[in-house]
């Protein structure tokens, strides 16, 4: 029992530094994610907007945030309707109508000193053979791409950077909503925490018993 106290204090520092050391590395990617809405629900995109021919009728979503991966993503908040969204768009013949939801994140994911617009929704006519690239921009110019073709900014926001990698001190921007969603993969960092404390917690109660035979 005396060797579990003396083990006591060493495990709580051990918890500490681990906890420290893990928001001190966690990492992400700051980026614009795209998503297309079914039956009211967000699916992360498979292919990249300027690769997608969306139907008419279709809702698309682009999400400004930190995230680590695909699995991580912070989804568009807001209602995917497109009636809702296109109620003010007339339908024409030769073109067709994508709702789009436009959601520029919060101030945590901004770059430093930016501020993120509000996020909107929009109702793009374009032709038929048009792709979700030219949906977005249809309504939201102007936007910019790096070298690689990676959307970088939409309606000029961010105004500097393109998917860079952040350290960062917090989770990424997933509400509890969207964690219990299918495609929010789970974290690995605290299982593997877990079993690193519950390593070092042997190894420290082995040391404390040693030193108490040796008394």
């Amino acid at each position: 029992m005396t060797a579990v106290r003396r083990a006591a204090p060493v495990l709580l520092a051990v918890s500490v530094l681990l906890l420290v050391a893990a928001r001190a590395h966690a990492t992400g990617y700051r980026y614009w994610s795209f998503w297309e809405s079914t039956g009211g629900r967000w699916t992360y995109a498979t292919q990249g907007p300027s690769m997608v021919r969306p139907d008419d009728g279709a809702v698309e979503g682009f999400r400004f945030a930190v995230s680590a991966d695909s699995a991580d993503a912070s989804r568009p908040r807001g209602t995917a309707d497109f009636t809702a969204i296109c109620a003010g768009t007339a339908a024409k013949p030769g073109s067709k109508r994508v709702a789009l939801v436009l959601d520029f994140g919060t101030s945590a994911d901004a770059p430093s000193g930016e501020r993120p617009p509000a996020h909107r929704t929009a109702c793009a006519r374009v032709s038929p053979d048009a792709t979700s690239a030219d949906a977005l921009a249809a309504v939201a110019k102007p936007l910019r791409y790096d070298a690689n073709a990676l959307l970088c900014a939409i309606s000029g926001y961010p105004h500097q950077g393109c998917g860079e990698q952040v350290a960062s001190g917090r989770t990424p921007t997933t509400t509890a909503k969207e964690k219990s969603e299918p495609g929010s993969g789970p974290s690995l960092g605290l299982p593997i925490g877990a079993g690193v404390v519950a390593v070092l917690a042997g190894a420290a109660l082995w040391q404390a018993r040693r030193r108490r035979g040796h008394e």
